[in-house]
């Protein structure tokens, strides 16, 4: 494994679940289209035209190698510029047939930010696959390297697009011609959103945005936004019980006010909040933190980097292809932080990630010891972490708190 770019490095202090799980895994691309959705960027309220949303999604799944090596290349991936091409690796086949003759999976969604794609958190889509998982990455149209347009496009349409995926999955594992059937359990769903998808994330678990937000100059224009308002008929019919977990890694909103008390307390799915304690785009405290702690009717975590910025845990690794020019300006600044490795941070957060979907997606309490850490932990005079090696928590601090109702 010498070529560079690669999405699945492990280094030797990784915490347990980072390593791979048991399976080989497969990789597909689909598109999927949405139809019939308010075009916010060219028009207004029930004014706006309608238009077709496509969806470009990347599959992972457990697979049958049927004698045939792991590797693959994913090729012609946009770099933040949106211009520059680059190659990515990992373990995965392309087209691999899917492991039959096992229980369906649970489904995991992976939303990117603004702007992203649905390689930034290739690494989740891999180890998952590994574990089990079938794992579904988004490039959101109108909000990728490539194809980034109005800032309200992506405000309007990452939770709905999220849901439409979710029920687009579903009709496909249940469709005998589809690679998909019978291999998704989508009646047990989870997000994981980065940024602008950890806004969506939220949004999509239940957590309606406040209407003075709906008014915001950045909003859509024409009241568009109240669809997604707490507390509202339009919002609420919107809701899927399939959905039963979220991982919002360095979510958006909080400081533009975006949500309060009332719609937060809307969330009442286990959720696992991720974020830099310096996170210098969406805030920590205020900012992510206020948003686990104002998350009261929800089973939660927060799992903080101490002293890292907005990229904390999400992006891959910085391509080579970013290493070029000064920080600010650099694509490379798109992707690294400048206090933590993301090879350790992607580790640690594939290592939190298992657990909390093990034990509240799967419903498989097997790994939930994992969440089960010191108060004060990470620092030299605790107790070490389990599943980590001695004194490698150093830096991390995680939160847990049960709804306020228990």
């Amino acid at each position: 494994m010498t070529q560079s770019n690669r999405i699945d490095t492990l280094l030797p202090d990784a915490p347990e679940l980072a390593a791979r799980g048991p399976h080989a895994v497969g990789v597909r691309t689909l598109t999927v289209t949405s139809t019939a959705r308010r075009d916010v960027l060219n028009g207004a309220g029930h004014a706006a035209p309608l238009y077709d949303r496509p969806l470009v999604l990347e599959i992972w799944y457990p697979a049958d190698l049927q004698g045939a090596l792991p590797g693959t290349s994913y090729a012609d991936v946009p770099l933040v510029d949106g211009v520059t091409r680059i190659t990515l690796h990992g373990q995965a086949v392309r087209d691999a047939a899917p492991l039959r003759n096992r229980p369906p999976a649970p489904l995991v969604l992976v939303s990117h930010g603004y702007p992203g794609n649905r390689f930034l958190l290739s690494h989740f889509g891999e180890h998952l696959a590994s574990r089990g998982y079938v794992v579904v990455a988004i490039d959101h149209f109108e909000s990728t390297y490539d194809n980034k347009l109005g800032f309200a496009s992506t405000l309007m349409h990452r939770a709905p697009d999220q849901l439409f995926v979710l029920d687009a999955i579903a009709v496909r594992s249940a469709d005998p011609t589809s690679f998909l059937h019978g291999l998704v359990d989508a009646n047990h769903s989870a997000i994981i959103g980065y940024s602008m998808g950890g806004y969506g994330a939220l949004i999509s678990a239940g957590a309606g945005v406040t209407q003075a937000s709906t008014k915001l100059d950045m909003a859509p224009a024409g009241d568009s936004l109240a669809s997604l308002q707490a507390d509202t008929v339009a919002y609420d019919a919107q809701r899927d019980p399939r959905l039963k977990a979220i991982i919002a890694i360095g979510p958006w909103g909080y400081n533009a006010g975006f949500w309060d008390a009332q719609g937060l307390a809307g969330i009442t799915i286990p959720s696992l909040f991720i974020a830099g304690s310096l996170d210098q785009v969406s805030g920590y405290d205020p900012g992510v933190r206020s948003l686990y702690q104002a998350a009261i009717n929800a089973e939660r975590y927060l799992l903080t980097f101490d002293n890292a910025g907005h990229n904390a845990a999400a992006p891959i690794p910085a391509p080579l292809e970013s290493l070029t020019g000064r920080v600010p300006g650099s694509p490379y600044g798109h992707y690294a932080d400048a206090v933590w490795s993301t090879q350790r941070m992607n580790n640690i957060a594939q290592h939190f990630v298992t657990a909390f979907l093990d034990t509240h997606l799967r419903g498989d309490q097997a790994n939930s010891h994992y969440l089960d850490l010191p108060a004060a932990g990470g620092l030299l005079e605790e107790p070490d972490w389990p599943g980590f090696a001695p004194n490698t928590a150093r830096g991390l601090r995680l939160e847990h708190a049960v709804p306020a109702s228990k």
